[in-house]
C-alpha cells in the first residue's frame, strides 16, 4: 500500500514514486526532510544511447491540476558535486522538469534547472552565497515558470517553458526530492512550503 505523506503547507498528500536506493524522509517541525541515498539522480542524458534508460530516483509527489504556485525554502548540506534539493513537476516518465538548489563542480551552491522532453537539458543560473535559498514552481495554463529568490519576496525568473501539449485539466505530478549523483548522500530540508491555486501574475516583474 502506498504511504501517504501529509506536509504542512500542502493541500494534497504526497506519495513516494520511483526506486528508493537508500533515500529516506520525514516530516517534523513544519519541515519536509529528505535524505538522498548514494549515487541518486533523475536525468536522461542527451548523449546516452537511445535504447538505454536514464537515472531514476525516489520522488515525493502528489497529483495537481490547474494553475498553481509551489514555493519552498530549500536548505542542503552540500557534500559532493550535484548534491541538490529539488522541486519537481512531471506528466510522464520522459516528460518532466526539476528546479534544483545544487552544488556545482566549482563547489558553488547554485540554482539549476532541467527540462526533459525525451532527453534532459541542463542550465545553470545564479550562484548563492549560503546553503539556503527559495525556489518556486508555477503552472500557467500550458506553460511553466521556475523562479528563485534570496528572501522569498523578490523573485528572479530562471526558466519559462512547456512540457508539450497540455490541457489545463491534465493532472501533474508535483513534489520534491533530493539527489546525490556522485556522492554518498545529502540531506535537503524544505521549509516554509506554500501551495497556492493561483495563476502567476507576472513572469519578470519580481512578484
Amino acid at each position: 500500500m502506498t504511504q501517504a505523506i501529509s506536509v504542512p503547507g500542502l493541500p494534497f498528500e504526497l506519495a513516494p514514486e520511483g526506486p528508493s536506493n537508500g533515500t529516506t524522509w520525514h516530516v517534523g517541525g513544519g519541515k519536509l526532510v529528505i535524505n538522498a541515498g548514494p549515487q541518486t539522480d533523475l536525468f536522461l542524458d542527451p548523449a546516452r544511447e537511445p535504447s538505454t534508460e536514464g537515472a531514476d530516483l525516489l520522488r515525493l509527489a502528489g497529483d495537481v491540476s490547474g494553475d498553481f504556485q509551489l514555493t519552498a525554502q530549500v536548505e542542503v548540506d552540500f557534500q559532493d558535486t550535484f548534491d541538490a534539493g529539488v522541486l519537481f513537476v512531471g506528466i510522464a516518465d520522459h516528460s518532466w522538469a526539476k528546479l534544483c538548489f545544487e552544488y556545482t563542480p566549482q563547489r558553488r551552491p547554485s540554482v539549476v534547472s532541467v527540462v526533459t522532453r525525451a532527453d534532459s537539458d541542463d542550465a545553470n543560473s545564479n550562484e548563492v552565497q549560503e546553503n539556503r535559498t527559495w525556489l518556486r514552481v508555477s503552472r500557467i495554463g500550458r506553460a511553466f515558470a521556475f523562479h528563485a529568490s534570496d528572501d522569498g519576496d523578490w523573485w528572479r525568473l530562471i526558466r519559462y517553458f512547456s512540457l508539450g501539449p497540455l490541457p489545463e485539466s491534465t493532472a501533474l505530478k508535483v513534489g520534491f526530492f533530493a539527489q546525490s549523483p556522485f556522492g554518498a548522500g545529502c540531506t535537503a530540508i524544505f521549509d516554509n512550503i506554500c501551495f497556492r491555486r493561483e495563476t502567476l501574475d507576472g513572469l519578470r516583474n519580481g512578484s
